[in-house]
């Protein structure tokens, strides 16, 4: 089992190094952005614009309607609570220790003092001391990329939205190994626990993730209908200069 694990992770990552390599032989134009699949782009663009428009986004109201604020705050922390799991991950991988450290903390503290994470202590901390416990942003993607492994084009994905070879690849690795949600830890760690790794508890707390990430987006959604003329390129350019500052660790707080 350990060595089909092992298998698995050098073919992913092989696969993953060798087509991320191959993208970045052409690099940005003036703009910053690399977009050469743009009309394949624009049409999941649109495809995923009418499931949302039809789907998510309604239910994502519902959810906001129905759900009162304060226990929407608790769901939102309890998902970012089970996320640092990733962004510690990651940090080690990366020898960022400070970050892996401060996360750590934060994990710790929130999952047992925050109850499971529901109740953000760590970020309370942060705000009336000195110790930053503040919420970070690391994923595989930007692991490759702190390796000095370009962001490839830049593609549209089903469902998922903006992205790039080298953020697909990274979604890919960080759902399969390190998301307690999708898999991740307890996959590997509390593989004998059958109740934590069936689908049946994943697939309804995966999709209540989902309705909660969107629901947040719900003002942001607004203010972009109201703000640009091309909404496909703003989309673009801005995950695209988001995804570098995050590379480049242009912030203390991502």
């Amino acid at each position: 089992m350990i060595n089909m694990i092992h298998s698995r992770i050098v073919a992913i990552l092989l696969v993953g190094v060798f087509l991320t390599g191959c993208a970045t032989t052409k690099l940005n134009n003036e703009n910053g952005t690399y977009d050469p699949l743009e009309p394949m782009n624009r049409a999941v663009f649109s495809f995923n614009e009418m499931v949302d428009d039809n789907v998510f986004e309604p239910v994502a109201r519902g959810y906001k309607k129905i759900m009162p604020d304060p226990l929407e705050l608790v769901v939102g922390n309890f998902f970012s609570n089970l996320n640092d799991v990733v962004v510690i991950t990651n940090s080690i991988l990366q020898l960022n220790y400070e970050s892996a450290l401060a996360t750590g903390a934060r994990l710790l503290i929130n999952t047992t003092f925050g109850i499971f994470g529901l109740i953000d202590i760590a970020s309370d901390i942060s705000a009336a001391s000195d110790v930053n416990l503040s919420k970070r942003n690391e994923d595989f993607g930007q692991t490759l990329g702190h390796y000095g492994i370009g962001s490839g084009p830049y593609v549209v994905l089903p469902f998922l939205g903006p992205s790039s070879v080298r953020d697909t690849f990274g979604v890919a690795v960080d759902s399969f190994f390190m998301d307690p949600v999708t898999q991740g830890v307890t996959g590997v760690f509390l593989h004998n626990v059958d109740y934590i790794n069936s689908t049946a508890v994943r697939i309804p707390i995966a999709a209540a993730r989902a309705v909660d990430t969107r629901a947040q987006l719900l003002d942001v959604e607004k203010t972009l209908e109201e703000a640009a003329l091309d909404k496909y390129e703003f989309m673009r350019d801005a995950y695209l200069q988001r995804r570098t500052s995050l590379v480049n660790n242009s912030s203390e707080e991502k």
